[in-house]
């Protein structure tokens, strides 16, 4: 049964619907809606749905006064409380219970089709709820009853962190505007510059000796023999040359 403090919800209503008393079934065979007076309704009124809990009510109650006439507890479905008929989609059979418990089957029907359908999933989708809320309820059990994952650090259990000592990167050279696989000049250097063209064919020599001697070297412009000429002068400081002795 539904608890107290919940409150009552409204699934559905439908302002026309008929009552019928239907026969005892005397087999186990589905009830048909052939068998009732359908041209002679025993009640007409209007039929609301409501749901406290996991309980469906289905109520009939009076199109003016809504007074209720009669209603049908619903705890599943489907279920003996709400059965259909085989020769037809728009009637039910209802198990009907008053406030001492006596029940008793009475059969309803729509006279459209879409009230019919609108009265089936409604009574569909409201078990649909409960059957979710009933799973999800279970598996917030077996969470709490479950083994839970202990993070905690055991006895003498240590833990290290390595913080700052990531691979170092090899900086990415400059690349210069030259050519490819070219050395940069040393910093502070100074390049050289190249020989001159006049004496590529020549051969330099430095004077050497004092001013004394006055010896210097000609290089000639056509070949690269040097000719050592004398200066008439140097003769004296070296004395006379006489003929070796006979």
């Amino acid at each position: 049964m539904a608890a107290e403090g919940e409150y009552e919800s409204i699934l559905c209503v439908k302002p026309e619907v008929n009552v019928y008393r239907i026969p005892p079934r005397a087999s186990n065979r589905a009830y048909r809606a052939a068998d009732w007076k359908l041209d002679a309704p025993d009640w007409s009124g209007r039929m609301r749905i409501t749901a406290k809990g996991t309980v469906a009510f289905i109520k009939l109650e009076d199109k003016i006064s809504g007074e209720l006439f009669a209603q049908a507890p619903v705890k599943e479905y489907p279920s003996a409380a709400v059965e259909t008929v085989s020769d037809s989609s728009r009637y039910f059979v209802l198990k009907i219970q008053d406030d001492n418990g006596r029940s008793a089957f009475v059969g309803v029907g729509f006279g459209d089709r879409g009230d019919a359908f609108d009265f089936n999933v409604a009574l569909q989708d409201h078990f649909k709820w409960v059957k979710q809320e009933n799973e999800l309820s279970k598996s917030a059990q077996l969470g709490d009853s479950g083994p839970k994952l202990d993070l905690g650090f055991k006895e003498g259990q240590t833990i290290t962190l390595n913080i700052g000592q990531g691979k170092k990167r090899d900086k990415p050279r400059p690349q210069g505007s030259g050519a490819a696989g070219l050395l940069p000049p040393p910093p502070g250097g100074k390049i050289a510059p190249p020989p001159s063209s006049g004496s590529s064919n020549h051969n330099n020599v430095q004077q050497t000796g004092s001013s004394a001697t006055g010896c210097f070297l000609e290089l000639d412009s056509s070949n690269s023999n040097t000719v050592l000429q004398s200066n008439p002068g140097s003769d004296l400081l070296w004395g006379d040359f006489s003929a070796p002795a006979r």
